[in-house]
């Protein structure tokens, strides 16, 4: 009989992280057992919050074997997931692993860490992998110069009620502010800041909370910021702007863009790893350099055909079968 465990060490957090595994776990029909840190005495990483730090190592080991997997999918590379790695080490067990976050470039950025140093513990980790899954082809190709192997590409989805129907769209002229709308984490990576430099050029509205929310907040009195919002909410506030602008230069793919690209909104964003994966230049958004001019051109783009495209590309009812394919084959 095949057991399955998803190991993570982000779950009750909101993120990329807990968004795509709750969504798997909702329309998969197997049997899966999670585990995770609030389960344990657990503490936030300093450098990053959303990541929970568990310091219960050998609660967690035999909280494992008393589940006793046939097969382990490892979420993350922190406690959970070292501890789950261990795990299956020495007990011959299979997994699969995933690679979500370019966390190399994010400890360089906050604490001056070597990008080299950081690499070499990833590739160790991920090293007797079954499949190592990645979520696009620019971050596989990427990994594979930097020495990773076993690289499986791993789509995402978006939930239903994340998806909201289309106010009428009016063509936008010269007298009119765009509405651009950015969701997600509130933190220095995320580079938000950024957007928020525009504010005398749109009207702008941020989705999200973190780090940096009450610093943004109190500096950029134009921008309208809301904090968390899901469902069927939050796909009302994407139905109601223009552009859809993500200013993250250090993400693997951006589960918010294809959320934005399924309720009709074009994608300004930077020509890197992620949005170069998902956003069809002049056709669903615009990539570039220049995030001004980049809003500009696509803001009027046709939200109808962009949505129509994006809904049939995206699901995670495909995202659910690709993992646990990997893990089982």
């Amino acid at each position: 009989m095949i057991k399955i465990l998803l190991a993570t060490d982000s779950f009750n957090q909101v993120n990329g992280v807990s968004t795509t595994y709750k969504n798997i776990l909702n329309v998969t029909k197997r049997s899966v057992k999670v585990i995770h840190p609030g389960m344990f005495k657990n503490k936030s990483f300093k450098l990053y919050p959303e990541v929970e730090i568990c310091y219960q190592p050998l609660k967690v080991y035999f909280k494992i074997k008393k589940i006793n997997p046939t097969h382990i999918h490892i979420a993350t590379e922190g406690t959970i997931g070292l501890i789950a790695r261990l795990y299956c080490k020495l007990n011959n067990i299979p997994y699969s692993s995933a690679y979500h976050t370019k966390f190399p470039e994010y400890l360089k950025l906050m604490i001056g860490l070597p990008t080299s140093i950081s690499y070499s513990f990833l590739k160790k980790f991920h090293r007797s992998s079954k499949a190592v899954l990645v979520p696009s082809n620019s971050c596989k190709k990427e990994l594979l110069k930097k020495g990773f192997d076993n690289l499986t590409l791993w789509t995402r989805g978006v939930s239903k009620d994340l998806i909201a129907p289309l106010p009428k769209q009016k063509k936008i002229n010269n007298s009119k502010k765009i509405r651009v709308l950015s969701v997600g984490r509130l933190s220095k990576e995320k580079n938000i800041e950024e957007l928020c430099l525009l504010q005398d050029k749109f009207e702008i509205t941020i989705v999200g909370d973190g780090p940096q929310y009450q610093f943004l907040k109190n500096k950029y009195k134009k921008i309208s910021f809301l904090g968390y919002k899901f469902g069927k909410d939050l796909a009302k506030i994407y139905a109601s702007h223009d552009v859809f602008c993500f200013t993250s230069e250090t993400d693997t793919f951006g589960i918010v863009i294809i959320e934005a690209l399924c309720n009709g909104l074009p994608v300004a964003a930077k020509n890197v790893t992620g949005p170069k994966d998902i956003v069809a230049h002049k056709q669903n958004g615009f990539l570039g350099s220049n995030l001004e001019l980049s809003i500009i051109r696509c803001a009027n783009y046709n939200k109808i055909n962009i949505k129509k495209i994006a809904k049939k590309k995206w699901s995670w009812r495909n995202a659910e079968k690709m993992l646990f394919n990997s893990l089982l084959k």
